[in-house]
Parts: structure tokens; sequence; C-alpha cells
């Protein structure tokens, strides 16, 4: 068969030409339990390192741990907590919880004079 254009009718003409005898022998059944056991041990073991590792990532702790690793200035931190605000007012609005807007606002703010003071 030529290496250039080929098409896929070509291709399976040719393995269908193509005599090959594959012959496997089969494995003794304690060599195949042993594998299967292998394979089962390996499957549990990176389950469980699977949930050990979103249990980790899911305690305070990391959490903590890595907002921390951010290295926020206070501006950003700002940004965030007026994009927080943001959203529980708008939360609150739609559900009439007006005193809550009203202590969301103070908060706002207060932030708002952070984000005025990071401008300067």
């Amino acid at each position: 068969m030529d290496n250039k254009r080929v098409s896929n009718k070509q291709i399976l003409d040719e393995i269908k030409n193509q005599k090959v005898n594959i012959t496997i022998d089969p494995m003794p059944e304690a060599e195949l339990n042993a594998l299967a056991i292998k394979i089962v041990s390996r499957m549990v073991k990176l389950k469980s390192m699977e949930d050990w590792f979103d249990h980790v990532n899911r305690s305070d702790i990391a959490g903590a741990v890595a907002y921390k690793d951010l290295e926020l200035t206070e501006e950003e931190e700002a940004l965030g907590e007026a994009a927080k605000l943001m959203t529980l007012m708008n939360l609150f609005q739609e559900e009439e919880e007006y005193e809550k807007c009203a202590i969301i606002k103070g908060r706002m703010a207060q932030v708002n004079k952070i984000l005025k003071k990071g401008k300067k």
C-alpha cells in the first residue's frame, strides 16, 4: 500500500488482508487473583487519598491558610467586602428585610471610606 494519501477503506482492506494470529495464554487463576487484589488495593488507596485531600481542603484551617497566603491589600479586602455587601443588599431587598439593609448600608459607608482612602 502506498503511504501517500490513503483512505479509511484502504486501511481497513489492508488490515483484512493481513493474516495475524495472536494467541494469548490464559493466566493461571492464582496470578489473576493476585493481579485483581493489587488493582483493588491501589484503587482503594487512591480513593482514600482523594477523600483525605478533599477533607483537608474543606477544613477551616486550610481555608484560612490559603486565604492568608493571598496577602491582600487593605483596598483589595475592601473591594471583596463591598462585593459581598452588595450581594447581601440585593438579597435582603428582594426579601424586604429593610432592617438588615440599613445595617449593610452602614457597613458599606465604612468600606467606601477605605476605598476612597486607597485612591488618594
